[in-house]
């Protein structure tokens, strides 16, 4: 295959983009494939001779679409969606075409300066001060890795970067146990471990206590532990729980440790001004992470780490051998001193694209939507006896479970959950609230309709309604089609 031929294999791709798009909702949302089945079907060694891209391709559509979990489907409501928006789709394109690396300025000039722009343009939409700067990492785990670095080798005074951490204090991170996994993966990389990232313990409404915060710093301090820093949720991925920020920041800085907001998810729906109050106290942190992929559009990869000192950031992971010193560049950024790896994709054109041919105000409207639909859905479990709902957010999650009278509710959840996610129609993800089963439910995909989060009752209910009654065996399916 020649470059002369992509204009002929990018139209007809993205013929098949669309009708791919266009026939999701038929198609069911996770992949109805065994362990093993795609395997059995690719040839255990590499062709020696070139394919014709016609039989790559013929081979791409009879082997790969039907075999994946759609995350685009407008019913996918598990997990947090990874969206790819329509002009994010064609930014992406335009990426993969011009295939920089856009690690120093002069490597990328117009890549480093769009994504500068592109921060600023988040952290202004979301209402925080100017004195935010930062970056585009690939996903918030790296984010959070970073700030934990950071956390790391402030409280050491950069010592572990040149001398390890043998023989230096044991470095304490505090951080509620409602935070993502990556904050555990980050200690244990940071090589901190998960025995010294400590879980503050959290009150009725699944904060983090500002007191008990306090109380394991002085008593970290009394037995010779060195505490770095502090995580905070925004926005948790079991529950939708926040940290009372404010409060919790204010304890913090008064024992100099450097604070982390988690916002990965929440954090774009701060770009509606009714829901900032939910992160109050954030524009006093140190770093903030926000995935535009998850609630903006932007497709993965693309996590926005929003920063007030980056050079903080930079003494900690920055490295510049001969040959990749850049001379004068007038004060430009370098967004690799920023980072772990040294190569970076131009992800700012993905945020770019979005921010312009959907506008804050669009933006905001889907979010809106997303969130009284969800709370529509939540209302309508709250009124069936046989549902409860266990945790509830203000955003769009909630958790539940079946719990008809006199019924275990534990197994009845669990196989409802089973029976829902194999039926195909909608796919949820499961939890768990104070170690008995849950089902999450979220929504946030870029298709969704009003009518995709509102089928998901139906269908809930109409599977419930299997699991306890074989009286009715030839009881109405539900009108929304099962996809084939």
């Amino acid at each position: 295959m020649r470059y002369s031929d992509l204009s002929e294999w990018s139209l007809r791709i993205g013929r098949w983009a669309a009708q791919y798009h266009d026939t999701l909702r038929a198609r069911p949302v996770r992949a109805q494939t065994a362990p093993g089945d795609i395997l059995r079907e690719i040839p255990a060694h590499a062709p020696t001779n070139p394919t014709p891209v016609d039989i790559v391709f013929a081979d791409f559509e009879k082997l790969i679409p039907d075999a994946m979990t759609h995350w685009q489907h407008p019913r996918f409501f598990a997990y947090f969606p990874a969206n790819a928006a329509p002009a994010s789709i064609l930014a992406e394109q335009i990426i993969n075409t011009m295939a920089c690396n856009c690690m120093l300025w002069q490597t990328s000039p117009a890549a480093t300066e769009l994504e500068q722009r592109m921060v600023e343009w988040l952290r202004g939409a979301v209402g925080l001060p100017d004195r935010f700067t930062g970056t585009i990492q690939d996903s918030a785990t790296t984010a959070t890795l970073c700030a934990i670095l950071t956390m790391r080798e402030r409280s050491l005074d950069w010592q572990g970067l040149s001398h390890g951490l043998t023989g230096q204090d044991v470095i304490r991170i505090y951080a509620s146990p409602e935070n993502h996994s990556s904050i555990i993966k980050a200690a244990r990389i940071s090589g901190i471990g998960d025995a010294n990232l400590v879980q503050v313990a959290t009150d009725s409404q699944l904060a983090m206590c500002p007191r008990r915060l306090r109380q394991a710093i002085e008593q970290d301090l009394a037995a010779g532990m060195r505490p770095a820093g502090l995580v905070l949720c925004a926005g948790g991925t079991a529950n939708g729980a926040f940290d009372r920020i404010a409060d919790t920041i204010a304890v913090a800085k008064e024992f100099g440790l450097y604070c982390h907001v988690d916002a990965a998810w929440a954090g774009a729906a701060m770009i509606c001004p009714e829901f900032r109050y939910l992160w109050k106290g954030a524009e006093s942190a140190d770093s903030i992470v926000i995935n535009p992929t998850k609630w903006l559009g932007a497709q993965f990869d693309c996590s926005v780490q929003l920063l007030t000192e980056p050079e903080l950031q930079s003494r900690t992971l920055s490295l510049r051998p001969e040959y990749l010193q850049s001379g004068n560049q007038n004060g430009m950024t370098d967004f690799q001193d920023l980072t772990i790896p040294l190569g970076r994709r131009f992800r700012a054109l993905k945020l770019w694209f979005v921010f312009r041919v959907y506008g804050v105000s669009g933006l905001q409207g889907m979010i809106r939507n997303h969130v009284n639909w969800v709370k529509a859905l939540e209302n309508k479990l709250i009124a069936d006896p046989e549902f409860e709902i266990v945790t509830s957010c203000p955003l769009a999650l909630f958790t539940f479970r079946y719990a008809p009278k006199g019924g275990d509710a534990d197994s009845l959840t669990t196989r409802l959950l089973n029976n829902i996610n194999d039926d195909g129609r909608i796919y949820l993800t499961p939890s768990q609230f104070k170690g008995r089963p849950v089902i999450r439910m979220t929504a946030g995909t870029f298709s969704c309709a009003e009518s995709d989060v509102m089928s998901v009752y139906d269908i809930v209910r109409e599977l419930a309604s299997e699991i306890t009654s074989t009286a009715d065996t030839t009881q109405q399916r539900s009108d929304i089609p099962k996809p084939v």
